[in-house]
């Protein structure tokens, strides 16, 4: 058992404690208050744009109400990673007991989002009442990361969405690896990596490939039609610059820290002044800037600022949606983050089907996705399953969720009403 004095030097140098792993495992399944609200907590047309407009997607499902009426859908509806950034959570404030087990983890060490497996039920549309959950459903350590080198530790985490009746609409589980900042710097795995440079030439090409580009849309993709070893259209993403990472915050808001500019700035600073490091300048700022500032990237171990990792998940299921056409369903999505994405890295988003079935009353292709930078790095490689219209089975029909899932969403807006109810009778 550490002492509180070897745990607070601990947090202080960006170690990982024994203390801190059990309090995480204490939190598996205990569903979790939310610390800010969602960007976009009640869907909105422009909320939905905006966040589609953040990593490129110009498909005119996300942006245009009066296109999107003349499909299948009769509106507009969101992205499916659209998830991330809204709904509204209802789990009650913790007592003091439960402020102790989730006050803040791993404080001063790295947060990497290493990937993510997601299911989708039915669409969103703007002015959906949408209600989430979240849980904690994994821990696992690593004593010498291979990801990052020192200790780790792998975080899964469970949102559930679902509509007002408590009907699920989309499920996710997201890994995160926390890893000691000082393994990045030990573990000198990224010795060499130096900025790419670009001649004309070459950004010719990049454009080339966003210029070849095309968005199915209004034309079915027929399950009849795919066969197994089909290439997808590929799509190109950079190469990343810090506009990107502003682009980002645009759709996504500012994150799940809660810090902001000026006054947000300060106030932030007296509830988690761990969260803020002084830059060369002598100004405390977030350490998050190792995703736009280089003198910070390098401090940490990194040899340049890099992406988010929801990034390329959105990228990978552009690619799909992309593909597939508006009649079609994107049921379920994997993807990992293997590797970094530097600025000015650039990648190509490419697939192939790698499995055609049927899945009940489903007629379903299995996709096999990656994107790949210029590097030669496969640094998201993926999967997805798609439900596609038949020409004889006829039109997609929206998958049934888990039963599991059905009665937890159930449970959820029951206990939410009973809270309700004791709050008003008081």
């Amino acid at each position: 058992m550490s002492t509180a004095a070897e745990i607070k030097e601990a947090r202080a140098s960006g170690k990982i404690t024994d203390e801190e792993i059990e309090r995480a495992r204490a939190q598996i399944g205990v569903p979790q208050p939310a610390k800010l609200d969602m960007h976009d907590p009640k869907p909105s047309q422009m909320g939905i744009s905006h966040f589609a407009f953040s990593f490129g997607d110009d498909n005119p499902l996300w942006h245009d109400p009066a296109y999107a009426a003349t499909t299948r859908w009769r509106g507009q509806i969101a992205p499916p990673t659209y998830i991330a950034i809204t709904g509204v959570n209802e789990t009650p404030a913790f007592d003091a007991e439960q402020k102790k087990l989730f006050r803040q983890l791993f404080r001063g060490v790295g947060e990497y989002v290493s990937g993510s497996t997601y299911e989708w039920y039915k669409p969103i549309r703007p002015g959906d009442d949408i209600f989430y959950e979240t849980t904690r459903s994994g821990v696992r350590v690593e004593e010498n990361s291979k990801f990052a080198g020192g200790r780790s530790v792998h975080l899964t985490g469970r949102q559930l969405n679902v509509d007002r009746n408590g009907a699920p609409v989309a499920m996710s589980e997201t890994l995160l690896i926390t890893a000691e900042r000082s393994g990045s710097k030990s573990s000198n795995k990224h010795a060499g990596v130096e900025p790419w440079i670009y001649a004309d030439e070459d950004i010719a090409k990049i454009d080339a490939i966003y210029a070849a580009e095309e968005t199915r849309g209004a034309e079915p993709r027929y399950w009849e039609d795919v066969e197994v070893g089909d290439l997808m259209q590929p799509l190109a993403k950079g190469p990343l610059t810090v506009t990107d990472i502003i682009a980002e915050h645009l759709g996504r808001g500012m994150g799940h820290y809660g810090h902001g500019p000026m006054r947000y700035w300060w106030k932030h600073r007296q509830r988690l002044g761990g969260f803020y490091t002084k830059n060369r300048q002598g100004v405390p700022d977030v350490v998050q800037r190792l995703h736009w500032e280089q003198d910070w990237a390098n401090q940490v171990g990194l040899p340049l600022p890099y992406d988010y990792g929801d990034m390329r998940m959105n990228w990978l299921a552009h690619l799909v949606t992309a593909w597939m056409g508006d009649d079609a369903w994107l049921w379920k999505m994997f993807c990992q983050i293997r590797e970094f994405n530097f600025i000015g890295d650039w990648h190509l988003m490419e697939g192939r089907v790698a499995g055609k079935r049927r899945d009940g009353p489903h007629h379903v292709v299995d996709l096999e996705i990656k994107g790949v930078s210029q590097r030669g790095w496969v640094t998201c490689p993926g999967a997805a399953t798609v439900i596609l219209p038949s020409k004889t089975g006829g039109p997609v029909t929206l998958p049934e969720p888990p039963q599991e899932l059905v009665r937890r969403g159930a449970a959820m807006m029951t206990e939410a009403a009973a809270r309700k109810r004791a709050g008003a009778e008081r």
